[in-house]
């Protein structure tokens, strides 16, 4: 990836043999302020992995990604696959979630249909 290089710096390179002191000075006080943003930017980046670490995500994220790859037939859809595992893994325990919903269809129908019989 290219660096972000401030314009006092592309100056100063363009410039090759500037011997103003104020350009070097600029041009020192710029460096040392890249590098403290790139340590800022380092220590964000390892605040962030440390965060996604504790909270589980990596190891799950690796879990469903190797499913996938074991996968003999490979889904059409990716994406879905992920959410269906994570979504199960995640919020319901790993319950079939779409079973209980056909099932719930299936006894309310039946349901109905009882209390048809009944009433009549």
């Amino acid at each position: 990836m290219a660096s972000f290089q401030q314009p006092s710096n592309i100056i100063a390179d363009i410039g090759g043999n500037n011997t103003n002191n104020n350009t070097a000075t600029t041009s020192n006080i710029n460096h040392h302020s890249n590098a403290n943003n790139n340590n800022n930017e380092t220590n964000k980046k390892e605040e962030f992995r440390g965060y996604l670490e504790k909270s589980g995500l990596l190891d799950a994220l690796r879990k469903v990604l190797v499913g996938l790859y074991e996968e003999p037939n490979r889904p059409n859809n990716a994406v879905e696959y992920i959410r269906r595992y994570l979504g199960a893994s995640a919020s319901t325990g790993g319950v079939d979630t779409e079973g209980l919903q056909r099932e719930n269809q299936e006894l309310r129908a039946r349901l109905e249909k009882l209390q048809k019989l009944q009433a009549a």
